[in-house]
């Protein structure tokens, strides 16, 4: 047989076989269809428990207190139930949820209680959201109210301006005026700020407007209130203002303290009325009352400076006898001018006195201390 004849036969047979399907290969597919018949002709089944989504703690309780509210509450139910949450995100969204109900808007109370939330829970954010709203006129006002949102914004740098919006607002209504916390909280964020001296003029004229203010207002300052105002004027060193405050205290029923003559003191000695601050200093001594060692150590430096040294050296025995210790620089400064003006024996004695009686001098600042002493003497 020819080799042509034998490829055509060979042909014609791959092609019956090929129009064949195995016995194997036909049960499998006949299998597989009646298995998809049965698949998509059976009811869909019930889905496997743990891909159902569970609700997590929070909006259990969320769900919880929304149960308790019954339709028709009042302020005061939205207040408890804002007051009885620890979560302030939770109380937030209770807080949300009752302001969208029919028949229902938020008081001042409400807004106050979610501010107070906001605040000790560290939401900053939800809080400055929420005095925006009380701002733009979402509630009636309120003074405490308000003057929680003053103290709020007094302790943010970038809310300062915002505390004082609302303190005019306060000024403007009929009802809700600024009180005695209002001017406490704005007084005593102005003095945070009188750091550098060029610094204390620029916000002396907020102290002078906001006393002003306080006075035409009928509200009567306390002993805190009026040595904050005393203490901005000595500061930027005028001392005549401070004094004034001073002599008023008395037509408001208050008493100075301690603090009162310290800033007094420190004031007219940088100013360099050394004689007034040494008297004021004594009138705190006679009552009975305690200087702070930063005026004791501006008094000792300026009293030695100005050649008084007697005087300088009872003010450090007497700071020495009240538990309070110079520094270095208060004892070189006195050290030095009893050196300078020939008194170096004295100096070596007093040296040695206040070795004795400060605890906190130690060896090391002693032998600094002596060095100088014996260095100034040979000069």
């Amino acid at each position: 047989m020819s080799a042509t004849l034998r490829r055509i036969i060979l042909l014609s047979s791959v092609k019956r076989a090929g129009n064949l399907t195995p016995p194997c290969l036909s049960s499998a597919v006949s299998r597989l269809s009646i298995s998809f018949s049965s698949v998509s002709s059976s009811p869909p089944s019930n889905p496997s428990p743990s891909r159902i989504r569970t609700r997590t703690p929070l909006e259990t309780q969320f769900e919880t207190w929304i149960q308790n509210l019954k339709p028709g509450f009042t302020h005061s139910d939205v207040v408890a139930a804002l007051r009885a949450q620890s979560d302030p995100d939770l109380a937030y969204d209770i807080f949300r949820w009752t302001a969208q109900q029919r028949g229902y808007k938020h008081n001042h109370e409400a807004y106050h209680t979610m501010i107070k939330q906001a605040i000790t829970g560290k939401r900053n954010k939800f809080a400055e959201t929420l005095i925006d709203e009380v701002v733009a006129g979402a509630c009636e006002m309120s003074v405490p109210l308000y003057n929680t949102i003053i103290r709020f914004c007094c302790g943010r740098k970038f809310l300062f301006n915002r505390a004082f919006d609302v303190y005019n607002k306060m000024l403007r209504s009929d009802d809700s005026r600024p009180d005695l916390e209002t001017y406490t909280l704005l007084l005593s964020s102005l003095l945070k700020r009188f750091n550098k001296l060029n610094v204390c003029y620029v916000y002396l004229h907020a102290v002078r407007s906001l006393t002003k203010q306080m006075k035409s207002s009928g509200v009567i300052p306390d002993t805190y209130v009026l040595n904050m105002i005393i203490k901005a004027y000595a500061k930027c060193l005028e001392v005549d203002e401070a004094i004034r405050v001073f002599r008023e205290m008395a037509l408001y029923g208050s008493e100075p303290n301690a603090y009162t003559y310290g800033y007094l003191t420190k004031g007219l000695c940088e100013k360099g009325r050394v004689a007034q601050g040494l008297g004021f200093y004594k009138e705190m001594r006679s009552k009975g009352m305690v200087p702070s060692g930063s005026s004791y150590m501006v008094l000792i430096c300026i009293l030695a400076m100005e050649r008084r040294l007697d005087e300088a050296v009872e003010v450090v025995f007497d700071m020495l006898a009240n538990s309070l210790s110079p520094d270095m620089l208060t004892y070189n400064t006195v050290l030095a001018e009893l050196c300078r003006e020939g008194r170096g024996n004295e100096a070596l004695e007093l040296l040695e006195e206040c070795k004795k009686r400060d605890p906190v001098m130690g060896e090391r600042n002693h032998r600094t201390l002596m060095d100088e002493v014996y260095f100034l003497n040979k000069g």
